[in-house]
């Protein structure tokens, strides 16, 4: 195979149809679908064999943590948006990069461009300091790649949700806590949480099949702290509480509305089929999608920009664009301000859903 670092090949609504019915978009749904029956009825505190592959994704992880602990935040008080320490973290981790994928079993050296590049764009925007669901999915296609050379196989998957995808989340909360990430796009993550997705995704899939629990669990207090730390779906709502103020019907209405359904088995069928819909099936976010050689672009080519009014930062806006929308502030930021000034930061955040 001849690698290539990954570029943006979505421009229009009729490119995104096209990758809608394209190889990259069904190997990404394959995957995903892959992973989430994988944990089915599985918690995070279950033992699980961890292969070298997977035990080499863990380690390259805690580097990262020990990136953002190496980069504190710059005083920054005047703002409640992005911290522009930031762009010294993705600095160092991009520089970091070659060496990082150099420490994984398997992991051939020509392959570092194209692969490393899902990686760096994993852990944010660097000019506009925020994150979202596109960048959570370029860890995905991470793993992907990590699977198609041969660093993972299909035998670690329920490791590679349970231990690499949640060591994930457990740094982008960092992350997000130390340099106040702006959430990216106008609205969050359609209501469930303002960053992220798929532990939504694979958190109900471990619930699926409980004998007593319910989706409407998430109003109980008690429940949530009891159940945190065996499944994500109960980590995240009790994250989010941490640091929101109010009920969710205010801050997380589709959260609020999922927790009507009956089944844990409904709730995760619905959020594969939002998934696909509203991460992608949108072209805010598939418009800064990378295709290399390992998930290749097949679609027509892209409009040309020339001229074009509406081009914006290399990609096209056609109507109102979520992905540049109007700022939103931080709600770590609100957090802090609610302690008297106090600094908000990782695993200090008020209840600590990761202990």
């Amino acid at each position: 195979m001849t690698f290539q670092v990954p570029g943006k090949r979505i421009l229009s609504s009729l490119q995104l149809t096209a990758f809608q019915s394209s190889s990259t978009h069904n190997a990404i749904v394959s995957y995903i679908e892959e992973l989430n029956n994988s944990v089915i009825g599985v918690k995070l505190t279950d033992e699980v064999s961890i292969s070298p592959g997977v035990k080499a994704v863990l380690e390259v992880l805690d580097k990262i943590e020990d990136v953002v602990k190496d980069t504190p935040p710059v005083d920054n008080k005047a703002s409640r948006f992005g911290n522009p320490a930031f762009r010294t973290f993705y600095d160092k981790v991009e520089d970091l990069a070659p060496s990082l994928h150099a420490t994984l079993p398997h992991f051939p050296e020509d392959a570092t461009a194209e692969v490393s590049t899902y990686f760096v764009n994993a852990w944010g925007n660097r000019e506009r300091i925020d994150y979202g669901s596109g960048m959570e999915l370029n860890f995905l296609c991470w793993l992907i790649c990590l699977g198609r050379i041969g660093v993972v196989s299909e035998s670690d998957h329920v490791a590679l949700v349970i231990r690499a995808f949640w060591r994930y989340i457990q740094v982008m909360r960092v992350l997000q806590s130390t340099y106040w990430l702006e959430p990216a796009g106008s609205h969050g993550v359609w209501g469930l949480d303002d960053y992220h997705f798929l532990p939504f995704l694979f958190g109900s899939a471990q619930l699926r099949g409980h004998k007593y629990l319910r989706p409407k669990a998430i109003h109980d207090a008690e429940v949530i702290d009891e159940l945190a730390n065996d499944y994500m779906y109960f980590a995240c709502i009790k994250f989010i509480n941490s640091i929101k103020t109010a009920s969710l019907r205010w801050h997380s209405p589709m959260l609020d509305d999922i927790s009507a359904v009956k089944t844990w088995e409904k709730v995760n069928a619905g959020m594969i089929k939002m998934y696909k819909a509203e991460v992608l099936g949108k072209l805010p976010v598939i418009q800064h999608f990378l295709f290399g050689s390992i998930l290749p672009y097949e679609g027509p080519p892209p409009p040309s920009e020339a001229g074009d009014k509406n081009a914006h930062h290399g990609h096209v806006h056609e109507g109102w664009g979520d992905c540049c929308g109007i700022p939103i502030p931080s709600a770590f930021a609100a957090a802090q301000d609610r302690e008297g000034g106090k600094m908000i930061e990782g695993p200090g955040i008020r209840p600590v859903p990761f202990d």
